[in-house]
């Protein structure tokens, strides 16, 4: 008898904690959606005014900060929201992360539960955050309207207000607003000329800022012309003497130091110019700051959450993420690989190749290839990919071809060869079999926003001709523009 009212007390007692956790977890999911369809309605609120800001000029400091929190909020967002859909879409395709941490049959299972349970609160963590963040930024965001509506409208060009990343520049909205201020004031009194150094690692977009920036009407109707200049060239600029007129605008890239005298004999040039010319400074060099007089824009590689905002739109295009539950976690994990590098141009590469092929098998063997790239460099250089590419060093490709395939960039010491066969990265990904014999050219990415900069790199018949074990830091990286 006794053993019978035991059993039936247990099960009673089971029924009533199962019934109190089902209860709990549904006023939770509710609570929870709430809180999703709350997050959407704030991001398009932000990503409206970010939208429209960016479409303005900006003279005030203070507002250019309250932009940069704005767009740091709405990516923050964004990630978090895809995070979350991600994870629900994982629950309902798995058998282990699911009401079954209401079983207690095995050990195995409680463990199983144990990590889906922390999973989930680390992933609920980054989305409450997100949330709290953007309800901040809202609050605070009428002021910055009112004061954005008394700002100038730029002129947009038609294309720009539907092919948002694919032929115009995306995100760096302070960044940009800084370098239009910087142009379209005027010179102080001094008749020493502005100078603005422009600082950034290996392609991370600083020749495109500029680019971007040169062509708004008011900088193209402010100077009279704008003079590019190479930095191991630097006194050629007294060759165009003659020629110039007007208001100038020099915008002179540095790929190593240069020598003070030199840079003295070019400023005494630059002060003979029409007051109001400007010169601008491109370098991945800190050390060439020291010849700004304007404060320098510093461009640092894409936040992940930033990073994942223009990977997921150039890898689905037109295409709705939700409706593809199985590439959505493959396209985040490669996006993640991507900006650990600060790869802006592999990201372009490979969204390029994905969305042409949205098969899950085939984006998981890009994802594999991209870590056993990252994996097999870092064994054998002792440094990361980036690294590599930073320096010019040489970089294992095998990966992606069925032959060893060790690549290169083309350097002043290492001059194109108009002879050798040429082949797209984006070719070799969907075909290793294309790769042509011998050695040949390899064209990792061209851009298709100006300055239409392309990232070509030598691919030589024999790796071993050239040296592994030594960065090529003494050679100086010419891009291949058209």
């Amino acid at each position: 008898m006794e053993v019978a009212i035991s059993v039936v007390t247990s099960e009673l007692l089971s029924r009533a904690i199962s019934f109190l956790i089902k209860q709990y977890s549904c006023q939770s999911h509710v609570r929870l959606n709430e809180k999703v369809e709350r997050l959407q309605h704030l991001l398009m609120r932000v990503q409206t005014v970010v939208e429209e800001a960016d479409g303005r000029y900006i003279m005030n400091s203070g507002m250019l900060m309250q932009l940069k929190m704005l767009s740091e909020a709405m990516y923050r967002g964004y990630h978090a929201l895809d995070t979350f859909r991600n994870q629900g879409l994982e629950d309902r395709g798995s058998e282990v992360c699911n009401s079954s941490f209401l079983s207690f049959a095995t050990p195995l299972k409680r463990s199983r539960t144990t990590a889906c349970a922390r999973k989930d609160k680390v992933m609920q963590l980054d989305f409450h955050g997100a949330l709290e963040s953007i309800e901040i930024v809202v609050a605070n965001m009428m002021e910055f309207v009112l004061l954005l509506g008394g700002c100038d409208r730029m002129l947009r060009r038609p294309y720009d207000t539907y092919l948002y990343h694919e032929k115009v520049m995306f995100g760096r909205h302070m960044e940009k607003q800084q370098l239009l201020n910087f142009l379209l004031q005027s010179n102080p009194p001094s008749d020493d000329p502005v100078v603005l150094p422009i600082i950034g690692g290996r392609a991370v977009g600083k020749k495109t800022l500029v680019a971007h920036v040169c062509g708004n009407e008011r900088v193209l109707s402010r100077f009279s012309s704008v003079l590019h200049l190479n930095g191991d060239n630097l006194l050629s600029i007294l060759e165009h003497g003659r020629t110039m007129s007007g208001e100038m605008l020099v915008v002179v890239e540095f790929v190593s130091n240069v020598d003070d005298k030199d840079w003295k004999t070019f400023h005494s040039f630059v002060k003979t110019m029409a007051r109001g010319s400007k010169v601008i400074l491109i370098s991945k060099l800190q050390i060439l700051t020291r010849f700004g007089s304007a404060k320098p824009i510093f461009l640092n590689t894409l936040s992940c959450e930033e990073f994942w905002y223009l990977f997921k739109s150039l890898a689905f295009g037109s295409a709705n993420p939700i409706e593809y539950p199985q590439l959505l976690p493959i396209a985040e994990q490669i996006s993640k690989e991507m900006q650990m590098e600060g790869s802006l141009v592999g990201a372009n590469t490979f969204a390029d190749v994905m969305r042409q092929n949205m098969n899950a098998k085939f984006w998981l063997c890009l994802l594999n290839k991209i870590r056993r790239l990252v994996e097999n460099n870092l064994s054998t250089y002792g440094v990361r990919l980036n690294t590599l590419m930073e320096k010019g060093h040489l970089v294992d490709m095998t990966g992606f071809s069925f032959q060893p395939l060790r690549m290169i960039p083309y350097t002043a010491k290492l001059p194109m060869k108009d002879e050798l066969s040429n082949l797209t990265l984006a070719e070799l990904l969907v075909d290793p079999s294309v790769r042509p014999k011998g050695e040949f050219s390899l064209l990792t990415w061209k851009s298709r926003i100006p300055p239409y900069k392309s990232f070509a790199h030598f691919v030589p018949n024999n790796a071993q001709d050239i040296s592994e074990g030594t960065p090529l830091s003494g050679r100086k990286r010419q891009g291949v523009s058209q």
